[in-house]
């Protein structure tokens, strides 16, 4: 993709195993929608991203390793998040308790209170969160 725009990253999860895992799930076409809280966007002061937008994947080496395309942007309190977006988090939850455990241990990480600026952020069922599903439009390795 030669002289392309600069996409808007997409970054999943921190830098680290975690975000490993999830980019080469996102590569193997296991993991399609991801989850983030409407807060996060409140804080950074932006925009919800619109059905269509592409973005660039980043690896936690920083780097561009696919472009994938928004094809459902929805906002729903976090109590009603259904078992197919769980499942394609492509993250091995086989429930949607086990895939809220996950996701309430990592956004009551210390790392996540830092980002919201709140030490004593937590989520329950009227938490709004912003579902996404996507998919790989090009790879760039």
């Amino acid at each position: 993709m030669e002289n392309r725009e600069p996409l808007k990253p997409l970054l999943l999860a921190f830098p680290g195993p975690v975000r490993d895992q999830l980019v080469e799930a996102v590569l193997r076409g296991e993991k399609v929608s991801t989850t983030g809280l409407l807060v996060e966007y409140e804080v950074e002061r932006e925009e919800l991203p619109p059905v269509g937008e592409r973005s660039a994947l980043i690896d936690s080496g920083g780097r561009e390793v696919a472009v994938v395309e928004l094809t459902e942007v929805r906002v729903l309190p976090l109590g009603s998040v259904d078992l197919r977006h769980a499942l394609d988090e492509g993250e091995g939850y086989t429930s949607v308790a086990a895939w809220r455990t996950a996701h309430e241990a990592f956004w009551h990480s210390a790392e996540m209170r830092e980002g919201l600026g709140d030490p004593t952020f937590t989520v329950d069922d009227d938490t709004m969160v912003v579902a996404e599903r996507f998919r790989v439009v090009e790879r760039l390795d």
